[in-house]
């Protein structure tokens, strides 16, 4: 009696494995892009809601007190009791915690009493550990999530080496107002003198105390309070991390936390036509027109492509493209200039 052979599934052979393999990294290769773009259109979104709530954070305030916070302050001296001596104030972002779900940071805070005050300083330069506490609100989703913080170099040059001093970071900027370097550009649309004159203004103890919506005699809508400049310390230009790994070798630039009344810009104007990255030692590129995606040191910057989110003072939120001329961005940076902004 003949036995029935059993059957037998044919293995696949290398060239069909091959073939196979290939299809699968082609749909991969094409789906991968796709993939990338929606997760950036979901993190500008939610940068763009960031933004937001800051705004709203600044009109509840304004509402609360008749004024905006400003983008920093001095005390007349420095508070008795500092050994420090430092009489420098508190940043937009630190008066607006309350606003933005924070208060329980800002009650452990004396904003009595200078930023750079042992009650105000995580240790081991002070006993406030909620100093160092990171504020996912402040920070872009789109920023590079790992970077350098560290004030410990700065405050060692000034006579405190006591070691590593981890400020949390922000990406969104007050803005003070225009320099120089981009005034020049603006074709003579941009008064001068504008170095200062931002939405926020400067709440000097010394000086005029507040500023108030009503002396932002260019509208609202048409002025910018905050804007990303996004992954400090690194120091970016165009796309690309500046060579170098210090303060003093322009691979990083100092303030960037949300306490650090210095993290606020008069904004610059740069060059775009250097090769990127910078060269070890220079932080910033020559001067020139461009003042969007170039440089974040003392420009506009954003890691999404094709522009920045910025805050008006109405409260909305724009995309502002790098494109953008340097005379409508100036105009837009000034809060009383009597510049007739026009589309770009």
């Amino acid at each position: 009696m003949v036995r029935p052979v059993p059957w037998r599934r044919p293995a696949f052979t290398l060239i069909e494995l091959l073939v196979v393999i290939a299809i699968i990294a082609i749909l991969i290769g094409l789906l991968l892009p796709a993939v990338q773009k929606i997760r950036e259109a979901a993190n500008r979104m939610k940068c763009s809601n960031n933004l937001k709530q800051i705004g709203l954070a600044l009109h509840n305030y304004e509402n609360t007190y008749g004024y905006v916070p400003a983008w920093g302050f001095d005390f007349v001296t420095a508070p008795p009791g500092n050994p420090y001596g430092s009489n420098q104030g508190h940043s937009t972002l630190t008066q607006l915690l309350p606003y933005v779900e924070q208060g329980n940071i800002l009650t452990t805070l004396n904003l009595q009493r200078s930023v750079i005050d042992p009650v105000n300083m995580p240790p081991a330069y002070g006993t406030n550990s909620n100093s160092t506490t990171v504020i996912k609100l402040f920070i872009c989703p789109s920023a590079p999530g790992s970077r350098p913080t560290d004030y410990g170099p700065y405050f060692a040059a000034n006579g405190l080496p006591l070691g590593p001093i981890l400020l949390p970071p922000t990406d969104y900027a007050p803005l003070r107002g225009v320099h120089g370097s981009l005034q020049t550009c603006t074709g003579g649309t941009t008064p001068t003198g504008m170095e200062d004159q931002g939405m926020l203004g400067t709440n000097d103890r010394k000086n005029k105390p507040t500023v108030t919506f009503a002396e932002t005699t260019d509208g609202l809508s048409n002025t910018i309070c905050f804007a990303e400049i996004a992954g400090r310390q690194r120091a970016y230009y165009m796309g690309r991390p500046n060579a170098g790994s210090s303060l003093g070798d322009g691979g990083l630039t100092l303030n960037c936390g949300w306490a650090d009344y210095n993290t606020a810009r008069q904004i610059h104007g740069y060059s775009a036509a250097a090769a990127a990255p910078l060269p070890s030692g220079v932080s910033e590129p020559p001067a020139g027109c461009s003042s969007i995606n170039v440089s974040n040191v003392n420009g506009l910057y954003a890691f999404h492509t094709g522009g920045v989110n910025i805050l008006l003072g109405d409260g909305s939120v724009r995309f502002l493209r790098d494109s953008t001329s340097p005379g409508v961005l100036a105009a837009m940076i000034t809060r009383n200039g009597g510049e007739v902004l026009q589309s770009n």
